[in-house]
């Protein structure tokens, strides 16, 4: 069956106690999405503006996403996923999750960091050994490419061949938008699969300024839907057999080398 996927560009420095809040909650209810997938690590200030780890900051930030967690159950979409901090060590983790029917669920934690002015991000967080699985949500097989982890082909492709039917790219990306938009269309052509990405907007208090330009990819790269800042929700209908056909399908069955 068919299922309604939603991306969105949020504001840089969300509270759900901002006057914003509730435009952005009544335009995804009107999306009526069953997944909605929000911008990489929505909630509070862009902490990677810093060339240098805070714990005082880290922490603040751990708690912006836990209160926005809250904001996120009100919006009663049967599945968000988006990311939070998490402690990893003396680091954070950059670690996707999934709100399926009031539940949380870890989906996979960010592998790639940049580390330039603006996003100092291996500065704050780090990996681990989880790798890139494919999850289950709603009876959807899905993978998580955090942001960076977009620019890396092999794991569209490995998530392609493990059937997955979705690609979920939260990110918090600058103004040149067609970097992006490259990546999701090979994401999609590679993987056989329906990407869907979304991303913060405006400037951080640090300078740091976010393109939104959230976006959506059938299979085989083509563009369904993209966001802009008069409507800030893109939506598509996914259905699984179209991705299944994609990925019997060229480039797809073309076999690596071994």
């Amino acid at each position: 069956m068919p299922l309604r996927i939603a991306c969105v560009e949020w504001p840089e420095g969300l509270s759900t106690n901002d006057a914003r809040w509730s435009e952005l909650r009544d335009s995804v209810t009107a999306a009526h999405p069953d997944i909605l997938v929000t911008n990489e690590l929505p909630f509070g200030p862009w902490l990677a503006d810093a060339a240098v780890f805070s714990e005082a900051e880290a922490q603040l930030s751990i708690r912006a996403h836990e209160k926005g967690l809250e904001g996120l159950i009100d919006l009663d979409v049967p599945a968000v996923i988006s990311s939070r901090p998490v402690w990893n060590g003396k680091r954070l983790a950059n670690e996707a999750f999934v709100l399926e029917k009031g539940i949380v669920r870890a989906l996979h934690r960010k592998q790639y960091f940049p580390n330039e002015p603006g996003w100092f991000e291996s500065e704050w967080y780090a990996g681990d050994a989880s790798g890139f699985g494919v999850a289950e949500v709603l009876g959807l097989k899905l993978g998580v490419l955090v942001c960076t982890e977009a620019m890396f082909n092999e794991h569209a492709r490995a998530y392609g061949k493990q059937q997955a039917s979705l690609l979920v790219v939260p990110r918090a990306s600058g103004t040149n938008i067609e970097p992006w938009t490259i990546a999701g269309a090979m994401a999609s052509l590679v993987s056989g699969a329906y990407v869907v990405s979304s991303n913060r907007i405006g400037r951080s208090k640090g300078g740091t300024e976010f393109g939104g330009g959230g976006f959506a990819y059938a299979p085989q790269g083509q563009l369904v839907a993209v966001t802009t800042s008069v409507n800030p929700v893109g939506t598509l209908e996914l259905d699984p057999k179209e991705a299944a056909f994609a990925q019997r399908s060229y480039p797809c069955y073309v076999p690596e080398l071994e």
